[in-house]
């Protein structure tokens, strides 16, 4: 059972959140055999694929530079030796081209992929940062001996068997054919030769992708084992992300208190400008507590509706007018005057009001003054 620093036992599945972190971090799980095993197969097929063209390129090559060995290169008996050096830098980099490029490009490509497929084609710098708990040899010793070491140990100990096992049985086989490589065109041998390493690469090949099924299953387990939690740290984590029951539990106790006060308040507007279910804003217009309406409640989608559903049960007049109820939800504030800019769409809003209920615009009160 994996333990955490303090010696508590790791029980717990890894949270998604505890992945996305180890994401951040370079964490992720990779095996290194398969992008290994890709890497051996795709390369050597590719070589089996090129071998007739880079065979043809190479042989021209070494023809063309061999009749220009005592030529008398730049001697007046000869042609332009400038000319000459630059078409043997050009034939030397195509004899490159052919034969290197194709073979490391693709190659390239297989190990990314291979890669890429497995971590998802993560780039993170904090992996490579440099950190001195990399140095600490103490580490080092128990990572010698942990669980891990010794499956990469036996890993390596059953490759080298796989590897020694198929080329002894493969020279077995074919001992009187590598002896008849002495009596060969030079042509013929290398190709029986290239033949060979080729049949022997794909015999290793189709076990190493075995041992690398295995090696992918075995990180895959490893991994999960080392992300598992505590049942502490789950609940800290809990805690940090949704914040403390308790204080969440307040928190929406309160909200839940303000949602009804604003509910009460809706009784007492004037009117409830709506955009027709997304946005709803209650106003009241009262000359002797503002000197401008002010906003007694407003919300969204299910606020909206309620506000709507509490100003048609108290008979309070809901106005449609969309630009108008969302540019309200968006700048006036809740208990707050409505801003300077929406005076006048607001009294147009409230004198259709006065008409509509047959009643006349409030009138602030006189102040009396002392003498």
């Amino acid at each position: 059972m994996a333990e955490n620093e303090n010696g508590e036992e790791k029980t717990e599945m890894p949270t998604a959140k505890k992945l996305r972190d180890a994401r951040k971090k370079g964490q992720v799980m990779k095996s290194q055999d398969v992008v290994s095993v890709v890497f051996l197969l795709i390369t050597f097929a590719v070589l089996r694929i090129s071998a007739k063209l880079t065979y043809k390129v190479i042989a021209e090559s070494t023809e063309y530079w061999l009749l220009l060995c005592g030529a008398g290169i730049g001697t007046d008996n000869t042609v332009d030796g400038d000319l000459v050096y630059r078409t043997m830098i050009l034939r030397m980099m195509k004899t490159i081209a052919v034969s290197c490029l194709p073979v490391m490009l693709v190659s390239m490509v297989a190990t990314i992929v291979a890669t890429g497929a497995q971590t998802r084609f993560l780039i993170s710098a904090e992996s490579i940062k440099f950190k001195l708990s990399k140095l600490n040899p103490l580490e080092g010793i128990k990572k010698m001996f942990s669980g891990k070491a010794l499956f990469e140990l036996a890993k390596s100990l059953l490759k080298f068997i796989v590897i020694a096992a198929v080329v002894y049985a493969y020279i077995k086989d074919k001992m009187g054919e590598v002896a008849r490589t002495m009596d060969m065109e030079p042509a013929q041998g290398m190709a029986f030769i290239a033949q060979s390493v080729y049949d022997i690469v794909m015999r290793i090949g189709v076990i190493f992708i075995a041992i690398a099924a295995i090696d992918f299953f075995y990180q895959r387990y490893s991994f999960t084992n080392d992300m598992k939690m505590t049942k502490q740290e789950v609940k800290d984590e809990y805690k940090e992300t949704e914040g403390n029951p308790t204080i969440k539990g307040k928190r929406k106790q309160k909200q839940y208190e303000l949602h009804n006060l604003m509910m009460q308040d809706v009784k007492g507007a004037d009117v409830v400008v709506r955009n027709p279910t997304h946005f709803a804003v209650a106003l009241k217009y009262d000359p002797d507590v503002r000197d401008a309406p002010f906003v007694v409640a407003k919300g969204a989608d299910r606020v909206a509706a309620r506000i709507i559903a509490e100003a048609e049960r108290n008979k309070v007049t809901v106005v449609e007018n969309i630009p108008l109820a969302r540019a309200l939800y968006e700048k006036a504030e809740l208990n707050d005057e409505i801003p300077y800019d929406f005076y006048h769409d607001v009294a147009e809003v409230l004198n259709f009001v006065y008409e509509l209920e047959n009643r006349k615009p409030p009138r602030a009160k006189k102040r009396s003054t002392g003498q």
